[in-house]
């Protein structure tokens, strides 16, 4: 790839991040139900969440714009667009369950389809760029994190 077409790639995955990123903020709906739902007590601060995505969705990013460069063709570039477009479906779908349709439940069986999706994203970028898959352990780590406090918000609130 030439220098002009990697730094067009480069924005557009940022753009692209930037996008979900902010399409998941609009959709976090903190509202009465949020703050009357019991929570544990190893939950992190509401403000750490922000932080906490702003890291994830820059290393994503910047782990789909490597697989994007380094794959030597083109239908391993549509694999890995296609991989990054179903986790963000999977991302947004999580952020309606739980935040629009105030069904923790339901975002709990979601849970397992989004970490698959990460843990995909990780496996299958292994063999074209390992920095690229390095950059998305983080991603499952707190997708993880995420399912164990959803799964105790279910049980704490009797969903």
């Amino acid at each position: 790839m030439n220098f002009l077409r990697r730094w067009q790639s480069l924005i557009i995955c940022v753009v692209a991040s930037v996008f979900l990123a902010s399409v998941g903020a609009v959709l976090t709906n903190l509202d009465d139900w949020y703050f009357q739902l019991k929570q544990p007590s190893w939950k992190p601060p509401d403000a750490a969440f922000g932080l906490i995505w702003t890291s994830i969705f820059s290393l994503g990013a910047a782990a789909a714009w490597l697989s994007w460069n380094a794959a030597t063709s083109h239908k391993k570039r549509m694999l890995f667009l296609t991989l990054y477009l179903v986790n963000a479906f999977l991302n947004i779908s999580w952020t309606i369950l739980y935040f629009q349709l105030h069904r923790p439940d339901w975002s709990l069986i979601e849970c397992f389809f989004l970490w698959t999706s990460v843990l995909s994203l990780i496996v299958i970028q292994w063999k074209t760029s390992k920095w690229a898959s390095a950059l998305v352990v983080p991603y499952l780590i707190w997708v993880s994190i995420a399912t164990v406090l959803n799964w105790e918000t279910v049980i704490l609130n009797g969903y």
